[in-house]
């Protein structure tokens, strides 16, 4: 009887599902049409300091606890059964991105939680009447929490799926949502050695729309004789900003603990122009790392400019079995138009 890999036929069958998906979105997106209309944009505002630095060209090299955001496919590439990891960013319109992650490596693949926030700091209340000030405040709260997993299918195969829960809320309103990623890394792909490509679809479920008290009004009804009602404006509704990504990424050289890696990614968005981004990084003694990235858009023109600059900078460094762990420290600078500069700094550790 002939033997049957059916690890091989789940992996086919996975990459045919994501290739799917993604042709699907691909018709129906509007791109650059729809730009600044998408439900939770915390979404896509890119995670971690390593891989920002390298212009978020990582979909195929990505890997660990960090591997969440980028592809979930890598989160199960790690050598430790445990890793967590912290990361801030300082986003545009004093606006901060917080982020924690942890995950777990298990026998039948790794599992991890993670959980970011805006925090987008105290908002004075406004009225027609008082356009000072009335001296209250609100405070929005926008969070994301997901949830991961991922495994190794085989020595060269890896895949992973995200679920996430939304919540975003200020004032008296506030909307939930779920979506969903997806990711594939195939390493050592048409059988050239350190040689990986990658796919990852996100931001997949259904569209978000705002409700609660705030968006009830005074008013009276013309025609009718009741007097001044209380009438619930129905918010739209907005779909969530869905990516399709396919990267590549190479060694190029690794001699002694040093190597350099290069990384090329296509970024198919349905409510901004399409990209190409490119990134390096080059690790000296498997301690020091030096990397950059460069991002170029698909249809863009001068007369669509990005406040985001073309490229990105950043270094890290890492220290080995210290105490029975690993730690890293990375740091990223995106330069930014109109806005204060963007600063990105992480902290990764396994036991």
């Amino acid at each position: 009887m002939q033997y049957i890999d059916l690890r091989r036929i789940g992996f086919v069958s996975f990459i045919a599902v994501i290739l799917l998906l993604a042709y699907s979105i691909e018709a129906d997106a509007g791109g650059e049409d729809r730009a600044g209309t998408s439900a939770a944009p915390e979404l896509v505002i890119p995670i971690g300091a390593r891989y920002v630095a390298m212009g978020g060209s990582a979909i195929a090299l990505s890997s660990g606890v960090e591997s969440i955001f980028w592809n979930p496919a890598g989160v199960d590439r790690t050598t430790r059964g445990a890793n967590a990891m912290f990361s801030y960013r300082s986003y545009i319109a004093d606006i901060a991105v917080d982020y924690l992650a942890a995950s777990g490596k298990f026998d039948f693949g790794t599992v991890a939680l993670s959980l970011r926030s805006l925090n987008i700091g105290d908002i004075p209340v406004t009225t027609e009447t008082a356009p000072d000030g009335t001296g209250e405040i609100f405070s929005p709260t926008y969070f994301v929490m997901g949830l991961t997993y991922s495994r190794q299918v085989t020595d060269r195969i890896a895949v992973g799926a995200t679920v996430n829960i939304i919540s975003e809320s200020f004032a008296q309103v506030s909307s939930s949502g779920v979506s969903f990623d997806a990711g594939v890394q195939y390493h050592g792909a048409i059988g050239i050695p350190n040689f990986d490509i990658g796919v990852a679809l996100k931001n997949i479920g259904p569209a978000m729309q705002y409700g609660g008290p705030g968006l009830w009004v005074q008013a009276v009804a013309q025609g009718a004789s009741r007097g001044v009602t209380y009438y619930k404006v129905e918010a739209a509704s907005f779909e969530l900003p869905t990516v399709v990504e396919l990267g590549a990424a190479y060694q190029l050289f690794a001699q002694d603990q040093s190597a350099l890696n290069v990384c090329a990614t296509f970024q198919n968005n349905n409510y901004a122009y399409d990209e190409y981004r490119v990134g390096a990084e080059y690790a000296f003694d498997q301690k020091f790392f030096l990397r950059a990235g460069y991002l170029v858009g698909a249809s863009s023109n001068d007369n669509s400019p990005d406040i985001f600059q073309k490229f990105s900078l950043g270094a890290g460094v890492s220290f080995t079995d210290v105490g029975g762990t690993d730690i890293s420290i990375d740091y990223a600078f995106v330069p930014v138009e109109y806005f204060s500069n963007n600063n990105v700094i992480s902290l990764k550790v396994g036991f």
